[in-house]
């Protein structure tokens, strides 16, 4: 069970507030719902670099109106050093989407997401760590209520997984066990 401290609680606050009223595809619950789960399970492997605030974070650049320096403003104001704000920005940066739709309106979601994942593998461990998390959930959801979609994903992780080995070893077993898992289910290796 995910017990955060105070000034976490008060970070995912911010957080939620941020996301607003954003939605779970599936599932209509809160959207803020997927950080804590995310949060949850990366805090029982986490080594006190920040995963856990990174957790919260890590769809907050990409998915709302907040900047990297609005969310060091509020690391600041919370009590977080400069050396923490350092850290957590750093990983929250790493695991925020570059090659958006927006941004490239040429490339399409493959192009995109191939991009991501040879991007990605450059991630600092930490980052590495919270990415194993999230995809762990997103992979959970996805196969449960989407597998036509769960199989596109997959794939997408399946291109860039084995290279980013570099975060928590018991997590990164964890995340790869269910990749194969989902694969073998939705028989991607067959096709």
């Amino acid at each position: 069970m995910l017990e955060l401290t105070e000034r976490q609680w008060a970070l995912f606050d911010y957080v939620k507030q941020m996301h607003g009223e954003q939605k779970r595809k599936y599932t209509g619950a809160p959207y803020y719902t997927h950080l804590l789960s995310v949060a949850d399970r990366v805090d029982r492997y986490a080594r006190n670099g920040y995963e856990t605030e990174i957790a919260l974070c890590h769809d907050l650049i990409e998915d709302t109106e907040c900047s990297l320096a609005d969310l060091s403003y509020k690391l600041m104001s919370l009590g977080y050093s400069v050396e923490e704000d350092v850290v957590i920005l750093a990983g929250v940066d790493d695991l925020t989407d570059k090659y958006t739709s927006e941004k490239y309106p040429s490339l399409n979601r493959a192009q995109r997401k191939e991009l991501e994942g040879a991007r990605i593998v450059s991630s600092r461990p930490v980052a590495q760590t919270v990415k194993y998390a999230d995809i762990i959930d997103n992979m959970l959801s996805l196969a449960e209520h989407d597998p036509g979609f769960a199989r596109v994903y997959a794939r997408e992780v399946d291109g860039y997984l084995w290279q980013i080995n570099m975060g928590n070893k018991e997590l990164y077993a964890a995340c790869c066990q269910l990749l194969t898992e989902v694969k073998a289910r939705l028989r991607l290796d067959q096709n």
